[in-house]
C-alpha cells in the first residue's frame, strides 16, 4: 500500500512517518521485542497517533482495533514498556519496538504473550510460569465482546478501565 500523502502539519512530524506502509485502516503491526533478551513480548497495532506518542513519551502505545481508541500498554496494571529503539522493516510495513518491560507484558501473566509452543502432534503447549497474578493485577477489566478474538484480548483488558464484575475471571 503507498503511504498516506503527507498533510501540510507534517512538516513538524518525524520524516519516517511519511515512509510507513500503513494499511487500508491505517494501522502498521508492531512487534515489541525485549531490548536486553531479545525476546519477543508481543504484537500490537499502531496508528499514527500510538506511533507519535510512543516516540513522544518513551513509553508503548497501540490502537485497539475493537475499541477503536489509543491505549497505552500498561495503563491498568503498571507493566509499562520503555521504549529504547524503534526499527522499521525493509518494506515499512512493520515496526519493531526495543523496550524495557516490566513486569509481564501478556494479560495471561506471562512475560511474553508468546509462550504457547506447538507441538509436533499439532497441540499448544504452555512454555514458562507467569511472571504475575492476573487476578490480583486487573482489578479493571471488561467482559470481552464474543466477536474479539485472542489477539485483541490484551488490549482490551489494558485499555479500558472498566471494573471486572463481581466473580468474573479474564481467562
Amino acid at each position: 500500500m503507498t503511504p498516506p500523502a503527507p498533510a501540510d502539519d507534517d512538516r513538524d512530524a518525524p520524516p519516517f512517518l511519511r515512509e510507513i506502509a500503513w494499511n487500508a485502516d491505517g494501522l502498521v503491526p508492531a512487534v515489541v521485542q525485549d531490548a536486553r533478551t531479545s525476546e519477543v513480548l508481543m504484537m500490537a497495532w499502531m496508528d499514527r497517533t500510538a506511533l507519535e506518542k510512543t516516540l513522544e513519551t518513551g513509553l508503548t502505545h497501540f490502537h485497539s482495533r475493537s475499541r477503536r481508541r489509543g491505549w497505552l500498554k500498561g495503563e491498568t496494571s503498571g507493566h509499562v514498556q520503555r521504549v529504547e529503539s524503534i526499527h522499521v522493516d525493509c518494506d515499512a510495513d512493520v515496526v519493531l519496538v526495543k523496550a524495557v518491560q516490566t513486569g509481564g507484558a501478556c494479560h495471561t501473566g506471562h512475560r511474553s504473550c508468546f509462550f504457547r509452543r506447538v507441538t509436533p502432534d499439532g497441540r499448544l503447549e504452555a512454555e514458562g510460569e507467569p511472571v504475575f497474578d492476573p487476578e490480583a493485577v486487573y482489578r479493571a477489566v471488561a467482559a470481552t465482546p464474543p466477536n474479539v478474538g485472542d489477539d485483541e484480548r490484551n488490549e482490551v483488558i489494558e485499555g479500558d478501565g472498566v471494573p471486572l464484575p463481581e466473580g468474573a475471571s479474564i481467562h
